[in-house]
């Protein structure tokens, strides 16, 4: 492993601690960043399971979970029987619309609580807050995506 490499490698597994640390599958840390730092296009589960140092299982299984969130997807590969993945391109906005829809289900969640609870109560004003602080992120987030999609020529957010 060349110089460069190396240090890709050793950035992309300080990335993967620190994704694991705030709760991600270490393994599944391990996959992503992989294939963030990579200088290939794609790489294949055995690119991965080589480069990693892991099974092909516990490769299958993190991208089991990747693909749903947005962050890598199986891209063909003419000639090859092989699945391949990448980074998925404009994945942070990506990820981060999905987290929005997480905001939304938050201040239901909220909403719901207020009105079983009333907006007077010891609950409903925690509620209010709560539900308050939702909206604004929802609101926020958004707008902060389709600015960023605009100013780095992202594209409109996928449906």
């Amino acid at each position: 492993m060349d110089d460069t490499n190396a240090r890709l490698h050793e950035a992309a597994e300080r990335l993967a601690l620190t994704l694991s640390q705030g709760g991600m599958q270490r393994t599944t840390a391990r996959v992503m960043t992989a294939l963030l730092f990579s200088q290939e296009d794609n790489m294949t589960a055995p690119d991965l399971c080589e480069a990693l140092q892991i099974s092909s299982g516990a490769v299958s299984g993190a991208v089991k979970q990747l693909i749903p969130t947005g962050m890598i997807e199986r891209v063909p590969a003419p000639g090859s029987r092989r699945d391949h993945y990448r980074f998925r391109e404009h994945a942070w906005a990506t990820l981060m619309g999905k987290e929005n829809a997480m905001l939304a289900i938050m201040g239901d969640a909220a909403t719901e609580g207020i009105q079983a609870a009333g907006p007077d109560s010891t609950a409903g004003r925690r509620l209010g807050e709560m539900q308050d602080f939702y909206a604004f992120m929802q609101r926020e987030m958004a707008a902060l995506i389709d600015k960023w999609r605009e100013q780095y020529g992202a594209g409109p957010s996928p449906s």
